[in-house]
């Protein structure tokens, strides 16, 4: 349905336009370049380009309308009335999981940084020269 009248819009749009430029204007308009138009439309070609607009605009803002009203639908879900099943598992197992996993991580970084010997002594500390004093003294300037 949406794409019938997606393809009914595309053309009432094209005819639209191309009886909006046959209107003619100040600047003549198509119809001025184009004579056959008003031997095909005779005297009153002028009413029937008014008219023919006055549907075409109708037609145009229907299909508009429809467009927008089947795109609105088109966002509804086919199955918002049932309830897809749910697999719950309990808060509590998944922290149980979680956190056996993390035992065994660490384990097994534990079990591989015992089997490596270090290859570095730890660095010495060096006692500092002077003692830092507690309070800074306080420098004013003028």
């Amino acid at each position: 349905m949406t794409g019938f009248v997606m393809f009914l819009h595309a053309v009432v749009a094209l005819f639209l336009i191309m009886i909006i430029l046959m209107q003619s204007g100040r600047g003549g308009g198509l119809t001025e370049g184009f004579a056959s138009a008003e031997s095909i439309f005779g005297a009153k070609t002028n009413e029937f380009l008014i008219k023919a607009t006055t549907i075409f605009a109708t037609a145009f803002l229907i299909t508009c309308l429809g467009l927008a009203v089947l795109s609105a639908q088109k966002s509804r879900s086919l199955m918002s009335n049932e309830a897809a099943p749910m697999v719950q598992v309990p808060l509590t197992q998944a922290v149980e999981t979680a956190a056996e996993k993390a035992d065994e991580q660490v384990k097994a970084i534990e079990g591989e940084a015992a089997l490596q010997p270090p290859t570095e002594a730890p660095a010495e500390v060096v006692p500092a020269a002077e003692a830092i004093p507690d309070k800074a003294p306080v420098v004013s300037t003028p």
